[in-house]
């Protein structure tokens, strides 16, 4: 036998050898672990998100209050008192305000960091680290870092006096307005982790010969952004808004810790609202339909936004 047919039927061996180990380790079609997994997975979902769901659009419809011996159930009692409610109106109009205000800041702050980020090197690597760092912080941290920051006197204070910007320390979260502005200032600026690392994720996903062609052409930084990085951006976009907006529907921790709802409840969230409702008033039932109502307007806004915004989709 020949080196050269030696040689051969050597390969030939190697490479048979290697699709067989390839074959056995990769999952057949049916395969009862993954069947297993993916009942595992559905029972937990079902467990702790249908479940809690069904037993608080129970307890809406019924009076439900530690203090009482039993509940009864009381129809659309709850719903309707919400139609008079002038507190859950303030909460929801704060909500709202500010649920679409950082989502908008967030995610155009997400796209201009993403494009300063979107480099190879391992100083940009760190960088985009060092952007997501908010997003992993617990609000609660976040919180109390932020309020020691923005009291009376606090290091915001005087940093802006002794640059001269301002001669008397400013009470970021003793007046409503300066407030609401405070609270939606740090809610973007932790949410702006989150968009940056997702829009990071699409910028690198178009393909550069596009901008090359379009250099050719001699379109320019702002015609490559409008024609190309915008528009291929458009995905990217649409889990970021969507999910930045979910996420302030029910911010709670922030704003509990930040300002407690107040001054004059010119910051309390609708998700603050119901754990007061429940907690402190002792009104379970009520709290409830909030929160069935806080569901279903967060349901209907992401539902929206998302058919919105996958319309520009639809050419890429």
């Amino acid at each position: 036998m020949t080196t050269r047919a030696v040689t051969t039927r050597a390969v030939t061996t190697r490479a048979v050898t290697t699709k067989a180990m390839t074959t056995r380790v990769r999952p057949r079609r049916g395969d009862p672990a993954l069947g297993v997994i993916a009942l595992v997975a559905l029972g937990l979902y079902v467990l702790f998100i249908v479940v809690p769901v069904i037993m608080s659009a129970w307890k809406s419809l019924t009076n439900e209050n530690p203090l009482l011996a039993r509940a009864d159930f009381v129809g659309l009692s709850n719903y309707k008192e919400m139609a008079h409610d002038s507190a859950l109106a303030g909460s929801l109009g704060f909500t709202l305000l500010l649920a679409g205000a950082v989502t908008i800041v967030a995610n155009a702050a997400g796209i201009g960091f993403a494009m300063l980020l979107n480099k190879t090197s391992l100083s940009f690597r760190m960088m985009r680290t060092v952007a997501f760092l908010p997003q992993v912080l617990s609000g609660v941290i976040v919180g109390y870092v932020w309020r020691y920051i923005l009291a009376r006197d606090g290091i915001l204070d005087n940093v802006l006096i002794s640059l001269g910007i301002i001669d008397r320390p400013i009470t970021w979260l003793g007046s409503p307005h300066l407030a609401v502005l405070s609270v939606g200032l740090v809610a973007a600026w932790v949410l702006t982790g989150f968009t940056t690392v997702v829009h990071l994720a699409a910028l690198q996903s178009i393909p550069g010969e596009l901008y090359q062609a379009a250099m050719v052409d001699g379109a320019g930084r702002w015609q490559r952004f409008r024609r190309i990085t915008f528009p291929m951006l458009a995905p990217g976009t649409t889990i970021s808004v969507t999910i930045s907006l979910i996420t302030m529907l029910k911010l709670y921790d922030i704003i509990a810790v930040l300002t407690s709802g107040g001054p004059a409840n010119s910051t309390q969230s609708t998700a603050l609202y119901i754990i007061q409702l429940a907690f402190t008033d002792d009104r379970y039932g009520y709290a409830s339909a909030v929160a069935m109502l806080l569901l279903v307007v967060s349901i209907v806004l992401a539902l929206s936004v998302t058919a919105l915004l996958r319309r520009r989709e639809v050419d890429l």
